[in-house]
């Protein structure tokens, strides 16, 4: 075991814990909160166990049976050989947009040049299989953002994906992919060399251990993490069943702002935006001016907006309100959760913030911005 940082020993216990058959994000986190810690999860019986919610007696047998640290272990020290980043969920570097989703990675890898909480993060995804047009509406889209202070992220998939990465790393733009697989497995082999480029100013982010090959159900896991990374999401072109489209149907679940570019009736790659915008899941946008304009984000060339009162902030009400910037409320036990705050001192936070107009209550102890 090598000890690379000073909380090191928790996130191995909390990687094994997610290795653990059966225990998922949202589960390994309560009981990460319930404990204290990951490592205190590994000193409780199973009848310790089931007292959290959610977690049944095959759940509490199964980790204890299988607490094993051995292949949490041999990931840390491949991590701290090739300098990979660590983002637990209970760490100040974890993306804060992430910490207001349950069911995100309790713990995940980034390798580059990585910032997380840039103002801005938009998702453009697609099809693998695009055509010429869907390229220019993606270079398009990358050029009308560059000076925006956002960050691109997409899943390095063949199509879309490739086309939005490659774009910004042309135009300098900040850019993210997300794998399906792990760090040892880049997947498309096609695009090795392309997050090679990305990492000068971007990288790649993946949940997995750097050994897990491109498994089909890794894919949608990927996805919810495009979807909860980003402020908005783009679909450029994508068919009925497209992995695109249930990545904006994730975003949807997510409270982002999910846009879509209208295709004709007839072409493939195009009927998946076209159900997104019927079923009202999708804005139609025709232009990336249109983005621009429904996300009340500046016109290209314009200096980002300098919002003066939110320089008197303190750090825990900036988390405070960057978490409710991306939903449209949020209840305070969820609030409270993400923040790792005492709910009553939570509370007395955001009566602060109602008072200087920063946000406003709702009904069930819910909160929004105003």
């Amino acid at each position: 075991m090598v000890a690379v940082e000073s909380n090191i020993d928790e996130k191995m216990h909390a990687l094994a814990l997610k290795l653990i058959p059966g225990v998922g994000d949202i589960i390994a986190k309560s009981l990460v909160m319930f404990f204290g810690s990951a490592k205190e999860v590994f000193k409780k019986s199973a009848a310790q166990l089931v007292k959290v919610p959610g977690v049944g007696p095959q759940t509490a047998a199964d980790i204890v049976k299988k607490r094993d640290l051995s292949k949490a272990e041999r990931e840390f020290e491949f991590v701290h050989k090739q300098g990979i980043k660590v983002f637990y969920f209970l760490d100040d570097n974890y993306p804060s947009r992430l910490k207001a989703i349950p069911d995100s990675p309790i713990i995940f890898f980034g390798d580059g040049n990585l910032n997380l909480n840039p103002a801005r993060i938009l998702a453009i995804v697609g099809t693998r299989k695009c055509s010429e047009y869907g390229k220019e509406l993606c270079e398009k889209l990358v050029d009308a953002v560059k000076d925006q202070s956002c960050l691109v992220i997409s899943g390095l998939a063949l199509g879309i994906d490739t086309a939005a990465h490659k774009y910004s790393v042309d135009l300098k733009v900040p850019t993210i992919g997300v794998l399906g697989s792990g760090l040892k497995k880049i997947y498309p082999y096609q695009n090795k060399t392309l997050a090679e480029l990305m990492k000068e100013n971007g990288g790649v982010l993946t949940e997995f251990i750097s050994n897990t090959p491109p498994d089909a159900e890794n894919f949608p896991k990927r996805n919810r993490i495009v979807a909860g990374m980003c402020d908005a999401l783009v679909v450029v072109e994508t068919a009925i069943k497209g992995g695109a489209k249930i990545t904006a149907e994730i975003a949807n679940s997510y409270n982002k702002d999910v846009m879509a570019f209208p295709g004709r009736p007839n072409d493939e790659y195009s009927l998946g935006c076209n159900q997104l915008i019927r079923e009202n899941k999708a804005i139609l946008i025709n232009s990336p001016d249109d983005l621009l304009k429904d996300l009340g984000w500046k016109t290209k060339g314009a200096k980002p907006i300098q919002h003066s009162l939110f320089l008197e902030l303190s750090e825990e009400e900036g988390k405070i309100i960057e978490i409710l910037r991306q939903k449209k409320s949020v209840a305070i036990d969820d609030l409270a959760f993400a923040l790792k705050m005492d709910q009553s001192y939570l509370s007395l936070k955001l009566l602060e913030l109602e008072f200087s107009g920063f946000l406003r209550a709702l009904p069930g102890k819910c909160y929004e911005l105003r």
